[in-house]
């Protein structure tokens, strides 16, 4: 069974809105920094219009849970919470860094990749992922975020992601191959992995959703004396 899903991602640079409905898919992507809240409901309601769909008609909404930029990740959540709470709608929250992992597997045939997304001050946000026996991006370790020169015990050979734009050498010290494309997450990704939660009754009330910062507090040096 294929449900019928909206699955949204403002986690990053990138605002991404995919739907899974009645077997046909529809997808919007575009890198929009700081512009997220003024366009995703408008874009969300401009895809259900052309699937001739209501909010009613879905089973349920995915959304990118992080991590990524705090703003983004919160937006993404509270949409999500709002659309599911009008309709008693079930949410699922997928990680920024499987679905760009997924997107790699899709898309390069690779069987394990490290996604990374640049986390700022210094540090990148990381996750290993393999590909399970149905395709789908598996996580192989807890995701974290560390200075990208601190990566140890890779045991993948291939990486996606913002991270390694920003810190090209660290890919090339751990063997990895960046792959072109996924380097933002794209909730088209999201749907796979999200119909198999769904199908393993993997999800959540609105009011349970909750957001994966990785990073929790932000540490701000102070200036000599001030401390």
């Amino acid at each position: 069974m294929t449900y019928n899903l909206l699955a949204i991602d403002a986690s990053t640079e990138a605002l991404s809105i995919a739907l899974n409905y009645n077997g046909k898919t529809f997808r919007f992507f575009e890198e929009c920094p700081q512009q997220h809240s003024q366009k995703i409901l408008p874009q969300i309601e401009a895809m259900l219009n052309d699937a001739n769909c209501k909010l009613q008609d879905l089973d349920g909404i995915a959304f990118g849970k992080g991590p990524g930029s705090f703003t983004g990740v919160r937006i993404g959540v509270a949409i999500a919470q709002g659309l599911a709470y009008s309709q008693g709608l079930k949410l699922v929250g997928v990680s920024t860094l499987q679905t760009m992992a997924q997107q790699a597997i899709d898309e390069h045939g690779v069987t394990g990749v490290l996604a990374g997304i640049d986390a700022r001050m210094g540090e990148v946000y990381v996750g290993a992922y393999v590909a399970g026996d149905d395709g789908l991006a598996e996580s192989t370790h807890e995701e974290m975020v560390c200075a990208p020169d601190s990566l140890a015990n890779i045991n993948v050979d291939s990486a996606v992601g913002t991270a390694w734009v920003t810190y090209p050498k660290a890919a090339s010290e751990n063997n990895l191959k960046v792959l072109e494309g996924s380097v933002l997450p794209d909730a088209f990704y999201m749907l796979k992995i999200a119909d198999r939660a769904f199908a393993n009754g993997e999800t959540v009330d609105a009011c349970d959703a909750q957001p994966n910062y990785v990073r929790d507090t932000v540490t701000w040096k102070k200036l000599p004396g001030k401390e």
